[in-house]
């Protein structure tokens, strides 16, 4: 199959402007007789569901939450882009979009991330019209920060708690279309299949997690706003029950999916403490902006504080190494997050770890306190402030900034991080692949679009930090309800979707065998020790660093990992009623085939670019080295006979008209 991307024509800072003039619409009187299936409700879904009725449409949202105000958007801490260029520092529409591109190593599609740009200070907007509680400066204006991979100050935030404040603000357009009868909520419901009738996407099955009963929705139209598939590798930083089963039973269906390996390290997490953990815990990126990251430079300090021999603050600077201000001096601490977690992996491999594992770094802030309390001083008048004062002042100083993170870290590691360095190491976050999409974010089932993580279309091999919100709500508010009236348009007709049509009767009668099968196999293990294998088999060998060999094995090990799991896996309870085992299963059912597909994808990208970082392929300096004559392209796989090994490799060629190809540099 061709793939057709259905970039408008014309120069790229046209192309969104003008697809807006020329767009099919949809009479307010014929929304009123379409629906729209809306699956996930985190910003992307949120926005989109509001957005979409208020336009008039019928919506169905789904969460599998017993609140949309539960999605995992909630978690993102550090804030939200966009190019309003209110410090002056040289700001621009180009120059967020040239960041985006050249942060995902160039590896991500032109149009999309410039139409991503252009709306971003709409996003802001919007949020403070809702009600955003953005912090402010002196002037009562409202404040940005840095953030990895730029040189300006363009990200918005509310403290640490960004994601949580722009959901509320989404949510409640949200519960205003409900209130209104234009959003009918189903909690506690999660997709299981997608239907499709005569090619298009008309529905999809959904299961009751109480009752445990399978159901048919209908609708015109199908928005998956299901977030990223991180949790392929057991221990990351998203909530325990984010998955990829939407995107991967849209996959089987024919939706193809797009770069399936470039998967997100983050350098700020609080590491690895013993194999009791379920997840991890994420220090936002914004503490970058003030914390100085840093590894004692001779292997014996290291040892000594593994050890408990020495602490950190026993180290005097001449023998502290600030490897990133070494390596990076243009970026520093703000270096991407591929190029900053690689980084500390490194220095641990060496033997500069400094907790008892030897896998985490330093994240201090002594240098900001004391910046910050000699400022504060100044402002209160302290001529001659006692060290005392400076630091006491500066500690409220990073506070106020910070607050709600350092009390989190603290509550989880019992250390204070005003007074001795975080711990923290890289760990899964994010993923930049997923289901492909065109301009339009539909996929290749027609009718069946992909918004926010769920789709591949604007970060590349590596998104940058405060970039996911923004994509999320960039295509709820601002891209879907164009995109999605077009496709519309020639839907005014065809009246509504029955459910008892053998396409729904196969999909739910499919769904019961899959469901059943687990109950029938009787095994003796339960599903956690799958996924906890499954997710090592990734971390070890798809992880921060990747080689053919390692690959191979993985795949192999991957197949007989599954093999074992639908023979022994123990999943107790029945179909009827609450059984989270039995949910739990299926969702790691797909995660190994997702985790085969991406291993396969990673064994074929033989390049090192963002994310995605083959040993055979690197510098002399240990930096990604790209081979943009063979990979200038998105791999867009297509399923196969029920087999991720058997899928088929599509190319989509990325052209750049606007971003010159340049070997990536932060130095």
């Amino acid at each position: 199959m061709k793939l057709d991307a259905r970039i408008p024509e014309g120069p790229i800072a046209d192309k969104w402007t003008e697809y807006k003039g020329h767009v099919p619409l949809v009479s307010p009187a014929n929304k009123r007789r379409i629906d729209v299936i809306v699956v996930g409700t985190g910003l992307a879904g949120s926005s989109a569901a509001a957005s979409l009725a208020e336009l008039g449409y019928n919506v169905k949202a789904f969460c599998f939450q017993d609140s949309p105000r539960r999605a995992h958007s909630i978690a993102a801490q550090g804030g939200i882009n966009a190019a309003k260029n209110y410090q002056n520092d040289g700001d621009s529409v180009f120059r967020l979009f040239y960041d985006t591109v050249k942060g995902g190593d160039y590896r991500s599609r032109e149009a999309n991330v410039h139409r991503l740009a252009e709306v971003s200070a709409s996003i802001i907007d919007q949020c403070v019209a809702q009600g955003v509680p953005f912090a402010r400066d002196y002037g009562g204006q409202l404040d940005n920060r840095s953030f990895g991979g730029v040189q300006v100050s363009r990200t918005f935030y509310a403290k640490g708690q960004t994601g949580q404040q722009l959901l509320l603000g989404a949510y409640s357009a949200l519960s205003r279309q409900i209130a209104n009868g234009r959003v009918k909520m189903y909690h506690r419901h999660e997709m299981v299949d997608v239907v499709t009738v005569d090619g298009k996407a008309r529905g999809i099955i959904a299961k009751n997690l109480v009752t445990g009963k399978l159901e048919r929705h209908s609708a015109h139209t199908v928005l998956l706003c299901t977030g990223g598939y991180g949790n392929v590798f057991f221990l990351s930083t998203n909530a325990m029950g984010s998955n990829v089963t939407a995107a991967w039973r849209a996959h089987k269906k024919g939706a193809f999916f797009g770069n399936p390996c470039f998967t997100q390290i983050h350098p700020t997490c609080i590491p690895v403490s013993g194999e009791h953990q379920s997840k991890l815990t994420l220090m936002s990126e914004s503490l970058r902006n003030d914390g100085r990251i840093w590894v004692p430079l001779h292997k014996e300090d290291a040892q000594a504080i593994r050890e408990g021999r020495l602490k950190a603050t026993d180290l005097p600077e001449e023998k502290r190494d600030y490897y990133l201000e070494r390596r990076y001096p243009a970026f520093g601490n703000l270096v991407p997050r591929d190029v900053a977690s690689r980084a500390a992996k490194e220095r641990c491999d060496e033997g500069h770890g400094v907790n008892a594992t030897g896998e985490a770094v330093y994240l201090d802030f002594a240098s900001a306190i004391e910046r910050y309390g000699k400022e504060q001083a100044n402002l209160k008048g302290l001529h001659n402030p006692t060290q005392e004062q400076i630091i006491d002042l500066g500690t409220q100083a990073v506070e106020a900034k910070y607050g709600n993170l350092f009390q989190m870290y603290e509550k989880i590691t019992d250390d204070n991080p005003y007074r001795t360095p975080m711990m923290i190491y890289p760990a899964v976050h994010y993923t930049m692949g997923g289901l492909w999409v065109d301009y339009n974010l539909m996929t290749t089932v027609p009718g069946l679009f992909a918004l926010g993580e769920a789709n591949f279309s604007d970060h590349g091999a590596n998104r940058l930090g405060a970039s996911a919100l923004m994509q999320g709500l960039a295509d709820g508010y601002f891209v879907a309800p164009y995109t999605v009236g077009d496709y519309l348009s020639n839907d005014i007709r065809t009246g509504t979707i029955p459910t008892d049509s053998p396409e729904f009767d196969a999909a739910e009668k499919a769904a019961e065998e899959r469901q059943q099968a687990f109950l029938d196999a009787k095994g003796t293990t339960p599903v956690d020790v799958f996924h906890r294998k499954l997710g090592k088999i990734m971390w070890d060998e798809c992880g921060m660093a990747r080689s053919a060999d390692g690959l191979k094995k993985a795949i192999a090990d991957i197949r007989a990992l599954r093999e074992e799991f639908y023979k022994d896996v123990r999943v107790p309870g029945q179909r009827e009623g609450l059984n989270i085992e039995l949910d739990k299963a299926a969702r790691v059912a797909d995660f190994m085939e997702l985790g085969e597909l991406m291993c396969l994808d990673a064994l074929t990208r033989e390049e090192s670019c963002g994310g995605h970082f083959r040993t055979e392929y690197q510098s002399e300096d240990g930096e990604a080295l790209r081979d943009d004559a063979k990979f200038t392209h998105v791999a867009v796989w297509e399923h196969q006979d029920g087999d991720p090994g058997k899928s088929v490799r599509h190319q989509e060629e990325l052209n750049y008209e606007n971003v010159k190809l340049i070997t990536r540099s932060y130095k």
